[in-house]
């Protein structure tokens, strides 16, 4: 049988997360909006936020210890449609939950192959919400049976790191495959100045969450009184952020942020921070690195385990983020420029090879799935 070609292959991702409001939700955003050019049409279906900061989905509730996220339930019928206008020939469930059961149901309904996209260690977070609680054990049983249940089926699970990988195994994916993390067009496309050397502003952005380590990030404006910090997002420790202003003058809260308004505030400063105990990739990491920014990341972000993007990132060691801002201000205006250009030289290779990486499986997937078709 004859391979399905790329420009005539149609792609519906299917996400809870609202784009541009998490990882997860610019993932596909930020992937949909590069590939499209190369299949003949793609669709994202996801909650939406509108200008007035309402949420609509089929049904959302209050998430509970974080109001700015929500969990949402999908409105049956109207998927169903989306199934029905765009025919697509592969489905992306971009996340566990109903969103995810309802359109990995669907599409084995239309005997349509489905990928499993896992960007979030949901085990990770429970034991650091929940440790030993009944809520958590709730929680990650609900999320074991979601996982459980699009693994059963699906073609093969994705992740944008080895430990998201592992974890899947071991939850019984039947295959698993390693993508990399795109990055939008306005960070690659919009023209940038190159990168002075200095570091005297830093940016943290990310929802303002426990994972992130914020504590980390407060004791350096404390530790730097010379240097200017930043904080973009929101989230459940926004309050705490608000305080931390009254006692440092160095410190500016800039609440969330567009990826519009993000981009121009990474231009702006000289580093990005990033000491999160964990997180899954770290996407606003190598946004950064393609502004040719100073990108410092802990050994807990997913994007220390691709050895490509390493040479272009400052890994925070053990002593903690103050510790490895002092040794990289030790260093001459030559060596951190040095540093910041070879991160955006890495990070345009890097997206080159996601995207070719992304167009590979979509193939292989379609192809694979239709050959096991025709056998059975």
């Amino acid at each position: 049988m004859p391979s399905l070609p790329l420009s005539k292959t149609r792609l519906l991702a299917i996400s809870d997360a609202a784009p541009s409001r998490n990882g997860a939700g610019a993932y596909y955003l930020d992937l949909l909006e590069q590939i499209d050019g190369r299949l003949e049409k793609t669709q994202l279906y996801s909650p939406v936020i509108d200008e007035h900061g309402q949420w609509r989905a089929g049904l959302s509730l209050p998430l509970p210890g974080d109001q700015t996220q929500k969990l949402c339930f999908p409105n049956p019928m109207e998927l169903s449609r989306v199934f029905d206008s765009l025919n697509p020939d592969i489905v992306v469930i971009a996340t566990p939950g109903v969103y995810g059961i309802t359109g990995a149901w669907m599409a084995r309904r239309r005997k349509i192959p489905y990928l499993t996209g896992m960007h979030t260690s949901f085990e990770q977070l429970t034991e650091l919400y929940w440790p030993n609680s009944v809520k958590g054990k709730i929680v990650q049983q609900y999320f074991n049976f979601s996982n459980g249940f699009l693994f059963k089926h699906t073609e093969a699970v994705l992740g944008n790191a080895e430990p998201v990988l592992k974890q899947a195994q071991d939850m019984g994916a039947p295959k698993t495959r390693l993508i990399g993390t795109p990055v939008a067009s306005e960070f690659i496309n919009v023209a940038y100045k190159p990168h002075p050397g200095s570091l005297k502003n830093c940016l943290f952005a990310g929802r303002l969450a426990r994972e992130k380590n914020i504590e980390a990030l407060l004791k350096a404006v404390k530790d730097f009184p010379d240097m200017q910090f930043s904080i973009a997002g929101d989230g459940p420790l926004r309050e705490k952020i608000i305080a931390a202003l009254q006692e440092n003058h160095n410190l500016e809260y800039l609440g969330w942020l567009s990826r519009h308004a993000l981009r121009k505030k990474i231009d702006e400063h000289d580093a990005l921070l990033l000491p999160s105990h964990f997180e899954t990739f770290g996407t606003v990491a190598l946004e950064a690195m393609t502004r040719e920014k100073l990108v410092f990341v802990s050994q807990g972000c997913g994007i220390t385990h691709w050895n490509k993007l390493l040479p272009g990132l400052i890994v925070i060691d053990e002593v903690g983020l103050s510790h490895s801002i002092r040794h990289v201000l030790r260093k001459s205006l030559e060596e951190r420029k040095d540093i910041a250009c070879m991160a955006n030289s890495l990070a345009l290779e890097w997206n080159a090879d996601v995207l070719n990486r992304w167009s590979q499986i979509i193939t292989e997937t379609i192809r694979n799935y239709a050959e096991n078709d025709q056998q059975n």
